[in-house]
């Protein structure tokens, strides 16, 4: 039997990271994707792959493409593509350094670490502004819906698409704003977390209210905050069962679908922006039977 990866519907943990690799150039993957498929369990360890790293086993994935550009776009939207992603999931943030090692080391005749963020639950999964984020996320049966592909598609059931951005925030300039203005730039009164009535057209909640698109646009949230010295804010994770609901929501947000742009930008910008495929669990392991593995 054919099961999602848990813990994409699991709740948040306590402490995550997030790592990113590059493929060696010449380097044959599969030998490296059959050992790291024994050390991932879909729950302490979440994988995703690149559309390059498909492309270079000769491998075509429906529905697995690039991080998009929009011509229309009025802020600048990184694309920074990778290989291969893990999001490991834990309590212990020595622990999951560990695992960081050992997973680098298993890897390292064939892939690349290029980047690896440490992730935490912030007051119950709030923003470092004070926000809670994915106030809108599906729950239960509507959750798996949203970020897992049905049964019926048959290539792909169970597994699943995300897309991952790193944000970085200004908190000077958000602090510069009266208390006011921050709650009508997110669209929500910060502590009670209710939406505002007066909101502007710029809010987040408006820009991004997931019933408003058509089709609607729902995805599954399972972001966590970052801090490395005196740079930090919001590791975004959205999974799905394509991209076009998060594309949808981007597009909006950037200016490029009516030319207003999400209030987010005023105080915050993404550094990175990834597309990857999840696949689906298979007696006990990622099922890499797509990719020839």
């Amino acid at each position: 039997m054919s099961g999602p990866q848990s813990g994409i519907l699991a709740p948040l943990p306590p402490a995550a990271r997030y790592l990113t690799f590059s493929l060696l150039q010449g380097a044959d993957a599969r030998g490296a994707l059959r050992r790291i498929a024994a050390e991932v369990d879909g729950e302490q360890a979440v994988l995703g792959i690149g559309a390059s790293l498909a492309s270079a086993l000769g491998r075509h994935v429906e529905g697995l493409t690039t991080f998009p550009s929009f011509d229309a776009a009025a802020v600048e939207l990184p694309n920074t593509p990778a290989a291969l992603w893990l999001w490991l999931r834990g309590e212990d943030r020595a622990a999951l350094m560990q695992r960081e090692r050992q997973i680098e080391a298993l890897l390292a005749d064939t892939f690349v670490l290029e980047h690896s963020l440490e992730g935490f639950l912030h007051r119950g999964g709030r923003d470092l502004t004070g926000y809670e984020d994915g106030t809108e996320n599906p729950q239960g049966d509507d959750a798996a819906a949203a970020a897992i592909v049905a049964e019926d598609v048959a290539t792909l059931a169970g597994s699943s698409f995300v897309a991952v951005q790193q944000w970085l925030h200004d908190f000077k300039r958000f602090d510069a704003m009266p208390k006011s203005m921050q709650d009508r730039v997110i669209g929500r009164e910060r502590e009670s977390n209710e939406e505002l009535d007066d909101a502007s057209e710029c809010a987040h909640v408006k820009r991004t209210a997931q019933e408003n698109f058509s089709p609607e646009a729902f995805v599954l949230r399972r972001s966590m905050a970052w801090i490395e010295g005196e740079r930090a804010g919001l590791q975004f994770v959205a999974f799905g069962a394509s991209f076009a609901p998060f594309e949808a929501q981007l597009k909006r947000m950037s200016g490029a679908e009516d030319g207003i742009v999400d209030g987010l930008f005023r105080f915050t910008r993404p550094l990175t922006g990834a597309y990857f495929w999840c696949p689906p669990m298979r007696a006990g392991a990622p099922d890499l039977r797509q990719l020839g593995v």
